[in-house]
């Protein structure tokens, strides 16, 4: 790592998978890169599948009594209110520390399809939303997609389907991991009912490459960091390169809280907070803010000046609009020991192992109503998380009812031993719309006296339709396996790991905050990389394509700005 010093040729905000490319292409490239991590460097040798450090404490995320956000919807009674995210226990924090929440993600890493880039087109206006085509091509992020594959490292196998990508390359560059039994009890079912269904993509290694060791299937990887480094966290698989080119400098504990420009439209200074509330000012030629989306906004939002008297990139209003999140819901079955073959059970019962399976048949489908073109979604097939916690936690009701005792006991140990839970996990589109955005908050203060962010959630009401149809779908092929109670949880708030949009890209300044490069169209040397840049997010997780975004605009930086 580089000395501190106090002018860099790139200041970047964040380290995570919107930041992790840019910090690798550009230090490669010979320029000086400071990163401004808020949390702190967690190392391999740090996490350990302590169950309770990592879904019960919030150790990988900021203190919830100190730093939250706030939540805005309407009521019961229809009444807007506002409350804070350590009130409600709603949390959208996912990962503070160097790598961000790579470190912890679950590594479900899909392309989003070229139908994706142009809904609008595709598909017409919807009612009510503020749908917009992208700036860009599936074919124009389709390479950055495929150095995703090769530097961040995606097992897997490519198969024929009705809604396959466009690849360059015939196959991923890691073969797939190991599955379980379940994986082809899911492939006879599906075909049995009549739908496709295909392997799933994990950024995860399946065999070693370099310092990073292949999975050893301990079941533990979303919400827990990676022992072995085969997970494709930004900190591993990008910043440790970059650590060694000379050209990294890396500050942890740094709360960037305000961005100050020029007067000319460049921003001259990043201002950052250390843990002992002292302040510091550093120097860049460019600008890098990747702090997630919700984040992102705040802090372009709190760098007000003269210049930028409502916040930087926002003179027409549009920063913190048409927030993206992942509609859809989850779902699940079980198998039952006392109803399944003895052998097959204990197969199932292996543990590790992974399922890998997904559905894409009806990523876009005809409505039965209409008959007209509807885009759909991804399922997910995954095993019930192995964390006991929380499964223990599941069985402590009953009948309405608290159990305790030897009751719980034996509940506990019945479920444990006699049961294995399916899940399914659905992702559709999330319609951008007006009701779903983020402000500063005017009612609460986080500990070092800024504005929290203010999330306000109003979702549009066709967000649950596309998710419906696919429940119905999923279910079809759980119960040609023979699950037992088969349930479905559809939402229509959605879970907080996903976030994206808010600083929208396109071609127009009137309706976008960013341009096709994802510089702010009001700050001549400001970029931002993280999901905030999506005006729609596809009906599969973000990661890879945030991944895939920062390798393209970091490659333009290189090549025609500095």
């Amino acid at each position: 790592m580089s000395p501190k010093k106090d002018n860099y040729d790139v200041v970047v905000v964040g380290s995570g998978a919107g930041a992790g490319p840019v910090i690798y292409t550009l230090t490669r490239a010979g320029h000086k890169v400071l990163v401004l991590e808020k949390g702190p460097w967690y190392r391999t040798r740090h996490f350990r599948k302590d169950e309770l450090t990592a879904t019960r404490r919030s150790v990988y995320t900021p203190d919830p009594a100190k730093e939250f956000h706030s939540l805005g919807y309407t009521d019961e009674n229809g009444r807007m209110v506002e409350e804070s995210t350590y009130d409600s226990g709603w949390d959208w924090w996912n990962g503070n520390m160097v790598g961000g929440s790579t470190n912890v993600m679950s590594g479900y890493f899909q392309r989003m399809k070229p139908v994706d880039f142009r809904l609008l087109s595709e598909f017409g206006e919807i009612p009510g939303a503020d749908i917009i085509d992208w700036p860009i091509s599936y074919d124009e992020l389709e390479p950055y997609y495929e150095m995703t594959e090769r530097l961040v490292g995606i097992s897997g196998r490519v198969v024929s389907h009705r809604f396959a990508e466009p690849r360059s390359t015939p196959d991923f560059p890691y073969p797939p991991l190991k599955e379980n039994t379940v994986s082809s009890l899911i492939d006879k079912a599906a075909a049995q009912v009549g739908y496709e269904i295909i392997p799933t993509p994990r950024a995860i290694l399946s065999r070693n490459e370099g310092l990073r060791r292949a999975c050893y299937y301990s079941n533990f990887c979303g919400s827990y960091g990676c022992a072995s480094d085969a997970k494709g966290s930004s900190r591993v698989s990008l910043i440790r390169e970059a650590l060694k080119t000379g050209n990294l400098t890396l500050i942890t504990g740094a709360h960037v809280y305000h961005l100050e420009s020029d007067g000319h439209h460049r921003i001259r200074k990043a201002w950052y907070m250390d843990p002992e509330g002292k302040k510091h000012a550093v120097e860049g030629r460019l600008f890098v803010v990747a702090a997630q989306a919700v984040e992102s906004v705040r802090l372009l939002l709190l760098s007000k000046n003269p210049e930028y008297p409502e916040g930087i990139g926002n003179g027409r209003g549009l920063v913190g609009k048409n927030m993206v999140f992942s509609a859809g819901g989850t779902g699940s079955g079980e198998f039952h020991r006392d109803k399944t073959d003895p052998s097959l059970f204990e197969r199932l019962m292996e543990p590790g192992l992974f399922v890998n399976r997904s559905m894409h048949h009806f990523y876009v489908y005809r409505d039965p109503e209409t008959d007209k073109p509807v885009k759909g979604g991804t399922v997910d097939f995954l095993w019930e998380h192995a964390n006991p916690v929380p499964r223990a936690l599941r069985q402590t009701w009953q009948g309405g009812r608290p159990l305790w005792g030897t009751g719980l006991k034996q509940k506990v140990h019945d479920y444990f031993t006699g049961v294995r839970r399916l899940n399914v996990e659905i992702f559709t589109d999330w319609i951008p719309y007006k009701g779903s955005f983020v402000s500063l908050s005017r009612r609460y203060k986080d500990f070092r006296g800024f504005p929290v962010a203010r999330i306000a959630i109003d979702p549009h009401p066709g967000n649950m339709k596309p998710a419906r149809f696919l429940a119905d779908r999923t279910r079809e092929i759980l119960e040609a396996m023979g699950l037992q109670n088969i349930r479905f949880d559809l939402s229509a708030f959605p879970p907080s790991n996903l976030q994206a949009g808010g600083l929208r890209f396109g071609h127009d300044p009137a309706g976008s905050v960013l341009d096709k490069y994802n510089r702010v169209h009001e700050a001549d040397n400001l970029f931002v990389t993280d999901g905030s840049f999506m005006p729609t997010g596809g009906s599969v997780p973000f990661t890879w394509t945030i991944y895939a975004n920062s390798f393209r605009v970091a490659d333009y930086i290189k090549k025609q700005v500095l």
